[in-house]
């Protein structure tokens, strides 16, 4: 009988820019997914949830928290990390930050060492510590890194691996796969993974959703990606929405009311980027007008 040691492993090319030319990644075990494996994160969630305190200040002046979060979501997509570095990161950030309620001298210090200490515990080849001094335009040295560091996993007690939202969506989508059969197209899975992922970082980055359990945040994340597509019937939509309320073991209600709020924050913040767009074109007509186009227009 032969035997071998093969793990169809599957080498995964990264874009031009990323950290890495390629990487090379087992596929995911059906034995680590299932309602087993979603109980278990269940019990886990609520441990790694901010204090009332922190959530209710953020909450009254979010500005802070949120521009912490936009810049970490950017060192990360520059870096090319796994799209689970960053809610990991966000997630340690709220926590040392819900213990101490002061942010320290160097606030992208404190946010650059989340993203190292995360970066560490996904990735096998993290984003190293003069990457991050580079990102933030070496407001801090490499020396106050690493302190900082050693700080944020002494306050948190090392206790580091904490419950996403990204952690519940391959297996909600395993879930929702299973229940579909046959009828589930492999590429209506892959769409919806990368809407999912989309939203989910957008939730990580506004506060409203701050202090909401990482299952609902993933399981409406996902229920809006599926109305978003509008490829299934009503009738499907509704048995997926009931289904996702079971797994995250909420009500329907409720579930609804969260993907109605990713919804209205998307819509807020296309209109607003759209907005901000046309501010600048307006501001670059003004400019033009202002400039004569004849010789004979211009005193000397």
């Amino acid at each position: 009988m032969s035997v071998s040691l093969w793990c169809e492993e599957e080498e995964d090319v990264q874009p031009v820019g990323h950290r890495e030319s390629a990487s090379v990644r087992a596929p995911r075990d059906p034995n680590a997914s299932g309602l087993r494996v979603i109980h278990g994160l269940l019990r886990s969630q609520d441990r790694y949830l901010p204090s009332p305190l922190y959530t209710s200040l953020i909450q009254r002046d979010p500005k802070r928290r949120e521009e912490l979060a936009k810049w970490t979501l950017e060192v990360c997509c520059d870096c090319g990390s796994d799209e689970s570095v960053f809610p990991l990161s966000v997630s340690l950030l709220d926590r040392y930050l819900s213990v101490t309620l002061a942010l320290p001298a160097s606030p992208y210090c404190l946010a650059a060492a989340c993203i190292l200490v995360a970066s560490k515990l996904v990735e096998s080849e993290p984003v190293s510590a003069d990457t991050l001094c580079a990102a933030a335009e070496y407001e801090f040295m490499s020396s106050n890194l690493r302190e900082m560091e050693r700080v944020l996993l002494g306050t948190l007690r090392w206790d580091v691996a904490a419950v996403t939202p990204q952690d519940f969506i391959p297996h909600f989508l395993s879930c929702l796969e299973e229940l579909e059969g046959d009828n589930t197209e492999r590429d209506f899975i892959s769409t919806l993974r990368r809407h999912s992922d989309t939203l989910t970082a957008m939730c990580v980055c506004d506060s409203r959703f701050l202090g909401t359990p990482a299952s609902l945040v993933s399981a409406a994340a996902i229920n809006s990606a599926i109305r978003g597509l509008e490829s299934k019937s009503q009738r499907e939509m509704s048995h997926m929405t009931f289904t996702l309320a079971a797994l995250c073991q909420t009500d329907v209600a409720v579930l609804q009311c969260y993907s109605e709020l990713i919804e209205d924050a998307l819509s807020e913040r296309l209109r607003s980027s759209q907005e901000e767009e046309e501010q600048k074109e307006g501001g670059m007509e003004d400019e033009r007008s202002s400039t004569p186009t004849d010789l004979r227009e211009i005193d000397f």
